[in-house]
């Protein structure tokens, strides 16, 4: 989902969007089987990144992107057995 309120302009959402596509099938194959949901939750400022097709925004969105599908890709860390010694 990319909501309006954090990016204003439909070439920048759509530019988003294509990125969370290549990017979840890049990690297609080490998500479980399941509907995932990818939602933009803060701002990707127009006076920072200028152009929709900047290498810049790319980046960034990759970044963030590669980095997220890392986390639910990994297992969370086991918790202690419950046994103190």
């Amino acid at each position: 989902m990319v909501p309006k309120r954090w990016a204003r302009r439909a070439v920048t959402r759509n530019a988003i969007k294509r990125q969370i596509y290549n990017v979840s099938a890049h990690f297609a194959e080490a998500l479980p089987r399941a509907a995932h949901v990818v939602r933009l939750r803060s701002e990707f400022d127009r006076k920072h990144f200028i152009s929709a097709s900047s290498d810049a925004l790319k980046a960034a969105v990759r970044a963030e992107l590669e980095q997220l599908f890392a986390r639910a890709v990994t297992p969370p860390p086991v918790r202690g057995s419950g046994v103190s010694s």
